[in-house]
């Protein structure tokens, strides 16, 4: 079974940056569409943007023109490049695959952000 770990979080000041990285392993992650969703306290999980096989990416409207999503296959990594954050970005952040559920939850990674 493949494990995801997340990685990159902490604490910024509104309109600062943070990149998150997800170290996958194997083929099975490099040839499945990689998403970061985001929970913040008492909500749902939702989907931040996700990135195919082959680097096509989609984004949530929340996001677009802030974050890029990328992937590394050679490094089994996914990186979410966040720019220009929000205190509404405040969450927790996981990767898993896109649609969700083919891989394990990790533990996520917190982004915090201050006003």
């Amino acid at each position: 079974q493949v494990q995801l770990v997340e990685s990159g979080g902490g604490l910024v000041q509104a309109g600062g940056s943070l990149r998150l990285s997800c170290a996958g392993s194997g083929i099975i992650f490099r040839i499945n569409s990689i998403a970061w969703y985001r929970q913040a306290p008492g909500k749902q999980r939702d989907l931040v943007a996700y990135i195919t096989s082959v680097g096509i990416t989609n984004y949530a409207d929340s996001v677009k023109g802030r974050f890029t999503i990328s992937r590394d296959n050679a490094k089994n990594t996914v990186y979410l490049q966040m720019n220009i954050l929000k205190p509404e970005d405040t969450a927790v952040y996981y990767c898993n695959s896109m649609p969700a559920g083919r891989f394990d939850w990790g533990q996520g990674t917190q982004v915090t952000v201050s006003s």
